[in-house]
């Protein structure tokens, strides 16, 4: 066991006792019998893990629970309490405390869960905002939504209970889920990605449960599966054993929707939300943009990139952008300005022609209009309300177009089962015009054979 452990109680044997135990276990210990002198230590940026009694002759350790996540965000507190009733864990657990024992407690028992605390530490603290070396999971963000976000991973990490995590494209559902395996206690274990070919054939299902063995099994995009694939699924489901790996879902689509559409089984949903991650879409955080902006310069000037940094006027912009594609969309832009700047600090000019080439509003949903020019209008309008009086980044008409083009051959594609002769007659358009189309717009097209 390594790290430091700062133990409040104003019982002496009980300090003692545990600085005796951290001591031998390689730990170093600083203890007290005083909050003001454990809120100290904290703030000073000492200790790893804090060890505290409820009732302190100078206040409610619950009381300083707040305190201390504030002070040092993914700082776990593990709560020991002669108090011993269920309103006091639960007390404990709405603070988020780490960890909850009543006294007397079992010795052995807290080291076990103090280790843990121990090993989760330094990968909760990839997750904080302030960890510029969270290169793999750059979940980065100091709003309330995504403080939200962090409580609920943390709280459901260590649960059997199956995930579902919703959100648009670019969010970063995937590393949601990766994130939700690797600060649980099956981080040990197999993390795997399932798709609907793995489900297939008479052993496909205890092929995939074997592979993920006691780990984390992915559905990601559940909601695009088909109603055979997804009846797999909740039959496998349905004979999970007792050291059956965690299942974890994800969809960029409203299941509620699909399902009242028919396109989602009722019994798949069920099974899928025990607990539902919901990842906000980036305009929906705007104070964390200038933040990931600066984490993905940081990251790539570690990979080797010349150092860059964002004029105020380049950052305002940066700022101002719809941002459709999200962090995904974000993170790309960053790296082509790293590339394609002369100069380490990046001005207004050289973003808005980066951004000229991207798409310009989000994706259209189904608004308050009967008509498509009405929800259009409507996402224009705030387009050009979130640049403040300034003028929008110029191109605005062939990136307009380009958001329109793009899912209507899509949705006309699918329509036709991928047949581009007759989504090429459906659209009204040459088929080579439809061939250069695909390619410039970058979708993937699929042939399917229609089942009778």
């Amino acid at each position: 066991m390594d790290g430091t452990v700062l133990v409040a109680d104003d019982d002496r044997t009980i300090r003692t006792v545990l600085t005796q135990a951290f001591t031998r276990a390689g730990c170093k210990v600083h203890a007290t019998s005083s909050l003001v002198t454990l809120m100290r230590w904290v703030e000073e940026g000492k200790g790893d893990l804090v060890i505290s009694d409820v009732i302190m002759p100078d206040g409610n350790g619950l009381e300083q629970l707040p305190k201390i996540a504030l002070a040092r965000p993914g700082l776990p507190v593990i709560v020991i309490s002669a108090q011993n009733n269920i309103m006091t864990a639960i007390q404990a657990a709405e603070a988020d405390a780490y960890d909850y024992l009543p006294k007397p407690f079992d010795l052995p028992d807290l080291m076990k869960r103090a280790a843990r605390a121990l090993e989760v530490k330094p990968r909760a603290a990839a997750i904080s905002q302030n960890d510029e070396h969270s290169d793999d999971l750059p979940l980065v963000g100091c709003t309330a939504a995504m403080q939200t976000l962090y409580r609920l991973v943390a709280r459901v990490m260590n649960t059997p209970l199956s995930v579902l995590v919703t959100g648009e494209s670019g969010t970063g559902k995937s590393l949601i889920a990766r994130a939700i395996h690797d600060f649980s206690d099956r981080r040990s274990m197999p993390f795997v990605t399932a798709t609907a070919n793995d489900l297939n054939g008479m052993d496909g299902q205890q092929l995939l449960l074997s592979r993920a063995k006691g780990g984390s099994l992915v559905f990601d995009e559940v909601g695009d599966f088909s109603m055979e694939t997804q009846s797999r699924i909740v039959r496998m489901m349905d004979a999970l054993g007792d050291s059956a790996p965690r299942i974890i879902a994800t969809s960029r689509t409203d299941l509620v929707i699909a399902m009242e559409e028919g396109r989602v089984r009722e019994d798949l949903y069920y099974r899928l939300a025990g607990v539902t991650v919901v990842v906000p879409p980036l305009r929906d955080r705007v104070d964390d943009i200038p933040l990931l902006a600066q984490h993905f310069l940081s990251r790539s000037e570690r990979e080797g990139a010349p150092v860059r940094r964002f004029a105020s006027s380049a950052i305002d912009i940066v700022r101002a952008y719809t941002w459709p594609g999200n962090v995904r969309q974000l993170e790309n832009v960053v790296r082509r300005l790293v590339v394609t700047s002369t100069h380490e600090d990046i001005h207004r000019p050289e973003v808005e022609q980066v951004l000229g080439s991207q798409p310009a509003i989000e994706p259209l949903q189904t608004g308050s209009s009967d008509k498509l020019s009405g929800s259009v209008a409507q996402h224009l309008k705030r387009y050009f309300d979130l640049h403040g009086g300034a003028l929008p980044p110029i191109g605005l008409y062939q990136r307009i177009l380009r958001e329109v083009e793009a899912p209507l051959i899509e949705i006309a594609l699918d329509a036709t089962s991928g047949n581009q002769a007759k989504c090429a007659e459906l659209l009204g358009i040459n088929r080579n015009t439809l061939r250069k189309k695909i390619t410039d717009l970058d979708i993937h097209v699929t042939r399917r054979r229609k089942l009778m």
